[in-house]
């Protein structure tokens, strides 16, 4: 992972690491990598998503690591530097600018550390559509719903989860959103 850091230039690790420190002081439902992998590559740099998500899940391990830790700026360095020579020069100083600005605002209670970790809702798109023919099919013309939910898992990472729906199949999801409406009206 050390030679993808390298990679990445030095202001845009700088904005992972803040999103990842935003992630875990529970600002932020996560960390969108494909977003910003989309514009580190629009910048010239090749780099793919999967990359980007490893590197966002080691230092998501490191920060909250150090914090469950109580490490010191100097202490995270000095452990940095033993575990990790092939760490860039510039990631060891952003890595140390962050953590010396914002690392002590982790909150890691005990409850927040024994608490199971489950995906977070962020996000909901839909369309209709109507498949109007196929190559089995000369004249299909049955409409569908396409959703896709943008979930943040439990390391933080975004993604998009995609589905088709019939239109009874909607109805029923829709009826089902209702019914859970009238239940958190009553809490």
């Amino acid at each position: 992972a050390a030679d993808k850091i390298n990679l990445i230039p030095q202001d845009f690790f700088a904005e992972l690491c803040e999103q990842i420190i935003q992630h875990l002081n529970h600002k932020i439902p996560g960390v969108n990598t494909a977003e910003l992998c989309q514009r580190i590559q629009t910048s010239g740099i090749e780099i793919n998503v999967g990359d980007l998500a490893k590197i966002a899940n080691i230092v998501s391990f490191l920060f909250s690591t150090a914090a469950r830790n109580n490490l010191s700026t100097e202490e995270l360095v000095t452990t940095l530097g033993n575990a990790v020579s092939a760490l860039p020069k510039h990631a060891v100083q952003v890595i140390r600018h962050v953590w010396n600005e914002q690392g002590k605002s982790i909150s890691m209670s005990e409850d927040a550390r024994n608490m199971a970790t489950v995906g977070q809702f962020v996000d909901i798109k839909w369309k209709l559509g109507v498949a109007m023919s196929s190559d089995t099919c000369r004249s299909l013309k049955y409409p569908y719903v396409t959703v896709t939910l943008k979930v943040a898992d439990p390391s933080g990472q975004i993604t998009d989860k995609s589905f088709e729906m019939t239109i009874p199949q909607f109805k029923n999801f829709f009826r089902q959103f209702k019914e859970m409406a009238a239940v958190l009206e009553t809490v």
